[in-house]
């Protein structure tokens, strides 16, 4: 205690009873002098012993104090020099002022006072400005938890390279799911003897099973187009290294039919239960068949997804079973249901607008109130004639309504067919998805990450020319009273013209076989070449357009619009057809600004390209050869130069498989 207070004496309740006491003396002595002088004595002895037992309880109070806070200065002193952690003070130029032994040592300079803290690491200077109070930095070799103390300048470093390690390894040794499916299994061996499937099964299984070998994974045989691979997150990350080599691998396999044999791969990762990772492994798998197959879909549990391969062009191989099942049961959902809501994908082209009047025959066929969404004020110039043609049949026209007459008609028993998309962002009104369960999607573009919920029934055909092609199938498996008008047998064609470039592109044998059905159910071809026909001021804005086109890598032609200027989709569209047939173009962009305020890319490619791969990165899609995207926030100048960027990317990582 220091020598400035002084001690105190007595405590404050010893004084009230002596006070009292003396009180009560008092009157002893005032009535009895001889008993007062006895009990003067006593309290002035009870006093004394009190004072003297008081201080020496001080005293030892003290002597413990002083002893316990000399402990504890000598355990700081030790804790700041000797503990196995690091400690900095910094100034306000983040200059190190102090740092304990610990840090020292970790530094290859005998002191590390007065240096910047970049010496520790790069990353504290940024971390401590944007008032992170922790970051794992890295000093040689080892990774130290650092602990921000802003307001005092101060740093602490905890080693904690064995919880980095233990949770690396936690994590590369995560089991991976996937599952292998022969795409085109069926089709290949359909005309196979015995002989010739045993050895391709046997040239399959031996590729398969030497890759597994390779990277460690555990394979097994399902069934003749289906294998279970099990592994862990460190290989499926050396095989996405190597881009899915596999694919390439069994692609070069020889058969007899000279068709290459395709996998595809789904596969399903991160800190789930097995059947999780099962479900997400079976999700991928569908999501890469619904993309066209020879391609490997990853998903972990965040739900992102990463795609190798899907380098070919899809082949042709659906078969006339699918279709008549796809087509029944459509009928029994149609048959089952209030009504039937029909809608395309945002400004409709020719293939969207003629699936949907070949779905409307379906629910007529079948004796059900049947309706197309169409939203007259987001109609594309490509598509006025056509829609000037439907428009004269009044009853025709009648079943087509606007997207607030389909709210007021809709029940939760209505029926939605979606067709030529399938993302709700891209449907003529999303809104309606939300008020039934019954969903019905037909299109033949390749599947995208976004897709519309929980679908009853899914018809997706990446092998199809056109949704248009699709839906024609699945009128010749319809009741015999089904009768097309020329009109709407008309469209159906001109959508699968529209869309093959007059049966140039996309186009089997099956593509034939649609149209000619067509042809026979009384559809014009003279009135198609009507429907396609584009004013000249169109045609001179195109040729315009197609003027400012520069060459990019050497045989990728991209035309960009002036700032300022509006085209529409079809527009554009057509210009990347243009550019593709000039000499030397393998692929063709073209990117001008949209009405809505978006810029719009349309992508061509005649299959060297993968443009719906590069279209993907720019939250877009579609076809290999046929692609688009929209977006928002941008300007046409910006968007030009992260499209070039993504096409150097997509070049240099083909390059390096």
């Amino acid at each position: 205690m220091p020598n400035n207070q002084k001690k105190p004496t007595l405590s404050k309740h010893l004084w009230v009873i002596y006070t009292l006491s003396v009180i009560l003396l008092a009157l002893i002595w005032y009535y009895e002098w001889m008993l007062g002088v006895f009990m003067t004595i006593l309290l002035l002895a009870s006093i004394y012993y009190s004072i003297r037992t008081e201080r020496t309880l001080i005293d030892k109070t003290e002597a413990y104090i002083s002893t316990i806070s000399h402990r504890v200065k000598k355990v700081g002193e030790e804790a700041l020099l000797e503990m196995p952690f690091g400690i900095i003070l910094f100034n306000d130029d983040y200059k190190i002022e102090w740092s304990n032994p610990y840090m020292n040592k970790l530094s290859e300079k005998d002191s590390i006072v007065g240096e910047s803290l970049n010496i520790i690491s790069e990353q504290l200077i940024p971390m401590i400005k944007e008032d992170k109070e922790e970051v794992l930095v890295e000093l040689n070799e080892l990774k130290f938890l650092t602990m921000i103390r802003k307001e005092e300048k101060l740093l602490y470093f905890f080693d904690r390279t064995a919880q980095v390690e233990l949770k690396a390894k936690y994590e590369s040794e995560q089991t991976v799911l996937a599952v292998i499916f022969l795409d085109n299994y069926e089709e290949i061996t359909q005309n196979m003897d015995d002989t010739a499937k045993s050895q391709l099964n046997s040239q399959v299984t031996s590729v398969l099973n030497n890759w597994a070998s390779e990277y460690g994974l555990y394979l097994k045989r399902t069934s003749q187009e289906r294998f279970l691979a099990v592994g862990t997150k460190q290989i499926l990350q050396q095989l996405e290294k190597v881009k899915f080599d596999i694919l390439d691998e069994v692609r070069e396999l020889i058969v007899e039919q000279n068709n290459p044999v395709t996998l595809s791969i789904g596969v399903g990762t991160g800190n789930l239960p097995l059947p999780d990772l099962g479900e997400l492994a079976q999700s991928c798998l569908d999501l890469a068949l619904g993309r066209g197959g020879d391609q490997v879909a990853i998903k972990d549990e965040s739900g992102k997804v990463r795609f190798y391969g899907g380098k070919t062009n899809p082949m042709e191989k659906r078969t006339r079973v699918r279709a008549r099942v796809i087509s029944h049961a459509l009928t029994e959902l149609v048959k089952t249901s209030d009504n039937v809501i029909i809608m395309g994908h945002k400004s409709p082209d020719m293939d969207s607008l003629g699936s949907a009047i070949g779905i409307l025959n379906i629910a007529k066929a079948n004796n059900a109130k049947g309706y197309i969404v169409f939203d007259p004020d987001d109609v594309d110039t490509g598509v006025h004639r056509l829609v000037d043609a439907l428009k004269a049949d009044e009853e025709l026209w009648r079943y087509f309504i606007e997207p607030f007459e389909a709210e007021e008609i809709m029940t939760s028993q209505s029926l939605i067919v979606v067709v030529d998309t399938h993302k709700p962002s891209m449907v003529a009104d999303a809104s309606l998805l939300n008020k039934t369960d019954n969903t019905v999607v037909i299109d033949h573009h390749r599947r995208g990450e976004d897709f519309i919920g929980n679908p009853t029934l899914v018809y997706m055909e990446p092998y199809a020319s056109s949704t248009a092609e699709l839906v024609t199938e699945l009128l010749e498996y319809q009741p015999k009273s089904l009768k097309l008008k020329m009109v709407e047998a008309t469209a159906l064609l001109a959508g699968i013209i529209v869309d093959t470039k007059s049966f140039t592109l996309r186009t089997g044998s099956r593509t034939f076989d649609a149209a000619s059905y067509l042809r026979s159910r009384g559809a014009d071809t003279v009135l198609v070449q009507q429907f396609m026909k584009e004013d000249i001021d169109l045609y001179i804005k195109r040729a315009k357009l197609i003027e400012r086109a520069e060459i990019f890598k050497g045989n990728i032609a991209i035309a960009k619009a002036e700032s300022g200027e509006i085209f529409g989709p079809v527009l554009i569209a057509q210009a990347a057809d243009t550019l593709l047939t000039m000499t030397g173009i393998t692929a063709s962009f073209v990117i001008s600004e949209r009405d809505d305020g978006r810029i719009g890319i349309s992508a061509r490619s005649l299959g060297k390209v993968n443009v719906q791969v590069i279209m993907e990165k720019m939250n877009g899609g579609g076809h290999l050869t046929n692609a688009a995207t929209q977006i928002e926030d941008t300007t046409i100048d910006d968007a030009t130069e992260l499209l070039k960027d993504i096409i150097t990317e997509y070049l240099e990582g083909r390059e390096s498989e």
